[in-house]
């Protein structure tokens, strides 16, 4: 396990994945005419939208899906971004902690569980090489694993990115109405957060505490391909089960 130096600014900074490349993490799951499509990547949130539609068009050709996907993927990506773009240039806490992340990511045959610390006031953490190094140290050479993994990390890093909007906002009132007090507690900055400095000095911005290491070994399993199948299968029905639901509701709703 790598270790790198955390960055310790007490005051808010602007709004952004705190990792060294401001990536969004996009997920895609629907299913039109009988076909499901389901993804996940990463998006550059300074790219043009023109490049939403072409990465649809190329999806839905590359994948050999009806033309409707194309509307849907491109309506869900920009969903997505335009949330993000509504916390952009709101203050975001950045006082040092780490939190605890977890994966549990499944790809094709391959399933890979795992738990660590992680500081989120490093911005120069970059989750892509993280799990790069760690699917080299697990031995896992399916190469759509190391993607997933990352784009897990960051759905998780945006959640704590958007609790500490919150937290910035406390941290402003709380300045000025105690003289003296230069960050909020950790306790308000994010469920699970734990403060860096006490307890971990200046080790790094991933980390598994050595008494703790039992806790935290990464599992990874390699289905059968009756167990993928199977999964497949339960996931299928699952996701009808949701989508029956929600039209229930919106039924319910417009009348």
């Amino acid at each position: 396990m790598k270790f790198y130096p955390p960055s310790f600014s007490k005051a808010p900074v602007k709004f952004r994945m705190p990792t060294a490349d401001n990536l969004v993490p996009i997920r895609l799951d629907m299913e039109l005419d009988g076909q499901r499509l389901k993804d996940a990547f990463t998006w550059n949130i300074n790219d043009p939208d023109s490049e939403v539609i072409n990465f649809s068009r190329r999806t839905v050709k590359d994948l050999k899906l009806p033309p409707a996907f194309m509307t849907q993927i491109t309506q869900s990506i920009q969903s997505q971004l335009a949330e993000f773009r509504s916390y952009q240039g709101q203050d975001m806490q950045a006082k040092e902690m780490i939190v605890p992340l977890k994966l549990d990511v499944r790809v094709n045959n391959t399933v890979i569980r795992d738990q660590f610390l992680w500081d989120i006031s490093n911005f120069e953490k970059d989750p892509e090489e993280f799990a790069k190094s760690l699917c080299e140290d697990l031995n896992i050479e399916d190469p759509e694993v190391a993607p997933a993994v990352a784009v897990s990390i960051r759905e998780q890093l945006y959640e704590l990115a958007v609790q500490n909007v919150s937290s910035a906002k406390e941290y402003r009132i709380g300045k000025k109405g105690r003289r003296g007090v230069e960050s909020v507690s950790s306790s308000k900055a994010g469920n699970g957060a734990i403060d860096l400095a006490r307890l971990f000095g200046n080790k790094g911005s991933v980390i598994r505490k050595r008494k703790e290491w039992h806790l935290y070994e990464p599992i990874v399993d390699v289905l059968s391909k009756e167990e993928a199948e199977a999964l497949d299968a339960r996931e299928e029905r699952n996701a009808r089960m949701k989508k029956k639901l929600e039209d229930k509701e919106d039924s319910f709703q417009t009348h």
